[in-house]
């Protein structure tokens, strides 16, 4: 590990493990330092606002599974809403942009694609969801489900996948 120190962020622990046992298998024992790489070996804990900011964000989605319930059994089981086009334009104009934000920086090779990724992929999964449950039973409800199988769910995947490989590299 001769001056590597600053070197090794980034590799992974399979290039870690690999070079401590180069290291083992050194003859000029006294002078290396061998750190034994261990599966659950735990990284630095991260800062305390971080922390914080995490512990808040499980107790506020702690706090929604009630208003489930409340939800469930009060909302009426219809409603009319004034701008209903305006919100399925809002969250197809959303996708549209996603999906050529996605495109164009996964294309020029840039890994901050996994943010419009992972973003887009959410607004495919909650459009198909909201397609196919407010879409009246019959030929409506046949499209929602022909979309969301067709288009909508296997285009969430193929973002969420590219989002999931960019990030776990990086890790």
């Amino acid at each position: 590990m001769n001056g590597r120190a600053g070197g090794e962020r980034g590799k992974t622990m399979r290039e870690l493990a690999w070079c401590d046992a180069e290291v083992v298998g050194a003859e000029d024992l006294d002078r290396a330092e061998v750190n034994p790489l261990r599966e659950g070996a735990e990284g630095p804990r991260p800062p305390w606002g971080m922390r914080r900011a995490g512990w808040l964000l499980v107790a506020c989605g702690l706090a929604l599974l009630p208003w489930l319930y409340v939800l469930a059994t009060d909302l009426p089981a219809t409603a009319t809403a004034a701008h209903w086009p305006v919100a399925w334009v809002g969250l197809d104009a959303l996708e549209a942009l996603g999906l050529i934000a996605t495109g164009l920086l996964a294309a020029r090779g840039d890994r901050r694609h996994a943010l419009p990724a992972a973003a887009t992929a959410t607004l495919l999964v909650v459009d198909a969801w909201f397609d196919t449950t407010t879409a009246a039973p019959g030929g409506d409800f046949a499209t929602a489900v022909a979309m969301a199988l067709g288009a909508e769910l296997p285009l969430a995947a193929l973002c969420g996948g590219l989002a999931l490989r960019t990030l776990s590299r990086s890790a």
